[in-house]
């Protein structure tokens, strides 16, 4: 009885314990595909999952950061939803390729046309966006999720370092380093590419230089062995025709 009594005290905690986490891993996120890097250009998507068991996700808001506004933000179309976007005007014009934008995206609303996310799924939203600050580690998007039975999440308490994870969160993009240090590190390859590239020619002139070296010593080797040939020769001529005077004069004593 009291090991009956143990398991299911220890089944209701467990339960709880599942209750209590289920905020923490699932609420709506928002994720780069590959590199979110400051100063560059991103497509990110906004994981929503369904929480619920008994309604489905048909809208989901998600509002952009003001104090690091973005010049360019484009959704992605998503099949089944609607994407509108809210644009505001800006207190000091934005800069970007040269012109000065006064307003920008602040809020993308997506709604479903059919059932939307239903339970046990969950859908992303891409969006393109950039230029991204260079002044900031992390953007936050604050989002409101509606599901089909009118219940509304707001995902808008922002997470703080060294605290535990709020019940819910707002999304957040990690921002990574600029990439002019792998530009940078390019140009480094490149130029140890053409140092190599140089090397090489340095290379290939030294062993034609050594090639033709080696060719001059084999004819000169020749030219000398020829004279010496022709200086031998000689004089084997030479001493023949002296051992014939010899012989005849030998003969005629």
């Amino acid at each position: 009885m009291k090991a009956s009594r143990i398991a299911a005290a220890g089944a209701v905690s467990g339960i709880a314990v599942l209750a209590l986490s289920a905020p923490a891993f699932a609420h709506v996120s928002v994720q780069p595909e590959g590199t979110a890097a400051k100063g560059g250009y991103a497509v990110v998507d906004f994981k929503v999952p369904n929480e619920r068991d008994n309604a489905s996700t048909t809208k989901l808001e998600v509002n952009f950061p003001t104090d690091h506004p973005l010049a360019s933000v484009m959704p992605q179309p998503v099949p089944g939803w609607k994407a509108e976007v809210t644009k505001s005007k800006l207190d000091k014009p934005l800069e970007s390729h040269g012109k000065q934008l006064t307003e920008v995206v602040t809020k993308v609303t997506w709604t479903a046309d059919g059932k939307g996310v239903e339970p046990g799924y969950f859908q992303k939203f891409p969006v393109s966006i950039g230029a991204l600050p260079e002044d900031a580690d992390q953007l936050v998007f604050k989002a409101i999720q509606t599901y089909s039975n009118n219940e509304v999440v707001r995902w808008i308490e922002v997470p703080q370092e060294g605290q535990e994870e709020p019940e819910t969160p707002a999304p957040v993009l990690q921002l990574a380093a600029a990439e002019d240090d792998a530009h940078g590190a390019a140009g480094s390859s490149d130029a140890k590419a053409e140092d190599t590239g140089a090397d090489a020619q340095n290379t290939a002139a030294d062993s034609s230089a050594s090639d033709s070296g080696s060719g001059d010593s084999s004819d000169t080797t020749a030219r000398v062995l020829g004279i010496v040939g022709i200086v031998v020769g000689a004089a084997g001529v030479g001493y023949g025709v002296l051992a014939g005077r010899r012989r005849d004069s030998g003969t005629a004593a």
